[in-house]
């Protein structure tokens, strides 16, 4: 079968889930035709995701999200008058993404929560099916409950969604643990899509093949949280820790002093230092997050928006991870020598995610 991916490219999570899927696809004799890739003037694509990925890839400009003066946390406001302010580059975007369906005729649309690219299928004149991927739309699963205090800005987030696949005929539901379907929702859920390389990183008996080193290992989607690093840094300079953010302007490598440095996102690198972590901290992308448990990692989240906090409500429920509203490293040194409990279900669902994924989209209809 011929497929063609739609890809927001803000954060790490949907592109190296795209990645993975494209192997995946590949290895089965099916062809991806083109991957298309939303992003802005105020975030790199990683240099790692052209370098894996085989088929052609071409860019359009999407929405952003505009990070608060201290670059911590999405400033909702802000991100609202960035995006109307650029709403004239949406136009051209969505008609280039109705154009290329148009021209390469896939038999499958796989959205990966990228709402110009639902607003450019359904523009299309081709007869495709189109698939959304996404942890997101495991929000609307009819027993998925959030609590009714501290996430009330679900309800846009809840909206997004829906608006990114309301043309689809069924959304893959990614998942920490398998749920049962839900048809009146379009949902099937599927596990996460963690690729080879991590995959390797725990053996078929659930036993790690990882040589744990003592450093904590930190990723954060906005650099600002690094004043709070280092700030913890100093009170505990006898503690090792590395970090991976988005300044690429700093370099490769940028070392603070002889136990703190940052790291610009490379993701061989970051799975390097993943595995050989002692803990893990995070602003909660579902990504990392589980690569973390796959791994059997100590794991603390600081959510930097409503999307994070709601994958940090999934994450904690079974003792696996903590959340925090800052990076106080202290809560995850105490986490992880009181608490923690690996989930011993969790490797055996991450393995199952090609044999789910192919039947799933080999058979696009509901």
């Amino acid at each position: 079968m011929r497929y063609l991916f739609i890809v927001q490219g803000e954060g790490r999570g949907h592109l190296t889930q795209a990645m993975t899927l494209e192997k995946m696809l590949l290895r089965h004799g099916h062809e991806v035709v083109e991957i298309l890739v939303g992003k802005s003037d105020l975030r790199a694509i990683p240099e790692f995701f052209e370098k894996s990925i085989e088929s052609p890839v071409k860019y359009f400009s999407s929405f952003n999200f505009m990070p608060s003066l201290k670059n911590k946390r999405p400033n909702v406001f802000l991100t609202v008058c960035y995006n109307i302010n650029h709403i004239a580059l949406f136009y051209p975007s969505v008609k280039f993404i109705k154009t290329e369906i148009n021209r390469l005729r896939p038999d499958v649309v796989i959205n990966f929560y990228e709402l110009l690219g639902a607003a450019g299928f359904r523009l299309s004149s081709a007869k495709a099916k189109e698939v959304c991927i996404g942890h997101q739309y495991l929000l609307y699963h009819k027993d998925f409950h959030l609590p009714i205090v501290g996430y009330e800005g679900h309800i846009a987030l809840d909206l997004f969604s829906k608006m990114t696949s309301k043309t689809a005929s069924k959304c893959l539901a990614l998942s920490f643990r398998k749920m049962e379907d839900d048809p009146q929702h379009k949902l099937k859920v599927v596990p996460p899509l963690l690729r080879p390389e991590v995959l390797s990183m725990c053996k078929s008996d659930g036993t790690s093949s990882i040589e744990e080193g003592d450093y904590i290992l930190g990723y954060m989607l906005n650099a600002g949280f690094a004043q709070d690093v280092m700030r913890w840094h100093y009170n505990h300079p006898d503690v090792s820790l590395r970090f991976f953010w988005d300044k690429a302007e700093e370099g490769p490598l940028k070392k603070f002093d002889d136990t703190l440095s940052f790291y610009y996102l490379n993701d061989s690198e970051f799975l390097k230092q993943m595995a050989g972590c002692g803990a893990y901290a995070s602003t909660a992308g579902f990504e990392s997050i589980c690569e973390a448990m796959y791994m059997g990692k100590p794991l603390m989240m600081v959510p930097s928006h409503i999307e994070q906090e709601c994958n940090a409500f999934d994450a904690t429920r079974y003792g696996a991870a903590i959340a925090a509203k800052d990076f106080d490293l202290s809560i995850l040194l105490d986490f992880s020598k009181n608490g923690f409990k690996p989930d011993p279900a969790f490797p055996d669902w991450a393995r199952s995610a090609e044999k789910i994924f192919l039947r799933e989209l080999e058979n696009p209809d509901l």
